[in-house]
């Protein structure tokens, strides 16, 4: 498994801050210490509730004063942030005048505490929140390298996934297997790693027509592209580089839906009796809107550049056209399509844009 800094090791501390909010201060310091951070956060923001978050003891009474404060409603930072979204992570200085930062009432407390930049990834919920990861720069450390960044961002499809469980959980603690399947609002299941179900909600129970009994205890998907990419994430679990996000169309009045694997690591895997996946789905509802960037990288590990290039296509471009607005070349654009193909478990064009569709912000249960 390798030692607690490792980035497998930091990816199961992620996977366990899901249900365990408790363990996210280790997971973000865990990832700090490797990104030569000062502090790691995670906010939950949305448009009628209180900010909650979790944070490294090291801010932790700067924290405390955020979220319990209104001063983050004027802040230009926060809202620079929060208006665009960024769904990769950016320094947020960069976006901003140095006049700007001065007098950030925020910044001015943090510059104090001796932080300086910030690195910021949003990931926009289907249901709505936005669940923000900061990352901070000690004043004495300057800028964020290249190579942190990108270190950052290669956690930042393990973070959106356990960010989904977490906005579903409200970032409080779940006790006990059913409990916590019922609190999670979606339709889900846990099960071994050898693929047997242990346990679904009621939720998942009443799409019997979409999630299938397979042989040996096990769950199958009635669309057949989309149960090819579920036994391979069952089967690939070990492996990071497994598709764990992936799309089941609509079909036959079956509603179209994301299906979510998440491995439950270290003492997470205690809330389910030692199971080692959670499988949950998210049930968009249909229409016509075009899914943004950041909603096409969270709900299917799409790259900032491929992500953009889908939401071009399902914009009614051609593949030309949708290449030049996103800048690259059409050679370019094939390659990112062939490997967007790959993640979202369609093969042409016109199937990917019917799927898109139907991606859009669903109602809580």
């Amino acid at each position: 498994m390798g030692g607690p800094g490792t980035e497998s090791a930091i990816i199961d501390r992620i996977y366990e801050a899901a249900f365990l909010p408790d363990e996210w201060p280790k997971a973000l310091g865990a990832i700090s210490a490797l990104s030569g951070s000062a502090a790691g956060t995670i906010f939950l923001f949305g448009d009628d509730m209180p900010v909650r978050g979790r944070s490294e003891e090291i801010v932790r009474p700067l924290f405390d004063e955020f979220v319990a404060s209104d001063a983050w409603k004027v802040s230009d930072s926060v809202q620079r942030t929060y208006t665009l979204r960024p769904s990769e992570f950016i320094v947020v200085d960069d976006l901003m005048s140095a006049e700007e930062i001065e007098r950030d009432p925020v910044r001015r407390k943090l510059r104090a505490f001796g932080i300086g930049r910030h690195i910021c990834a949003v990931v926009p919920m289907p249901t709505g929140e936005l669940v923000t990861f900061v990352f901070q720069r000690w004043l004495k450390d300057g800028a964020c390298d290249p190579a942190s960044l990108a270190l950052l961002n290669s956690f930042r499809p393990h973070l959106a996934r356990a960010g989904l469980i977490a906005a579903r959980l409200g970032l409080e603690r779940a006790h006990e297997a059913v409990a916590a399947l019922e609190a999670i609002g979606l339709p889900a299941a846990i099960m071994t790693g050898a693929g047997r179900v242990l346990a679904a909600n009621r939720f998942l129970e009443a799409m019997s027509d979409i999630f299938l009994s397979a042989s040996h205890g096990g769950l199958a998907i009635a669309h057949a592209p989309a149960n090819a990419l579920l036994q391979e994430a069952i089967t690939g679990n070990r492996a990071d580089a497994v598709v764990r996000s992936f799309p089941v169309p609509a079909s036959q009045g079956q509603r179209a839906m994301v299906v979510h694997v998440l491995p439950l690591r270290r003492t997470a895997r205690d809330l389910f009796s030692g199971a080692e996946l959670l499988v949950a789905a998210t049930v968009p509802s249909p229409g016509a809107f075009v899914p943004s960037a950041g909603i096409l990288m969270g709900l299917f590990d799409l790259t900032p550049a491929e992500a953009r290039l889908a939401t071009n296509l399902n914009a009614g471009q051609s593949l030309g056209v949708a290449a030049a607005a996103s800048g690259i070349t059409v050679k370019s654009a094939r390659t990112y399509l062939e490997r967007i193909f790959r993640k979202t478990g369609t093969h042409q064009q016109s199937e990917l844009v019917a799927l898109l569709k139907t991606v859009h912000p669903f109602p809580a249960h």
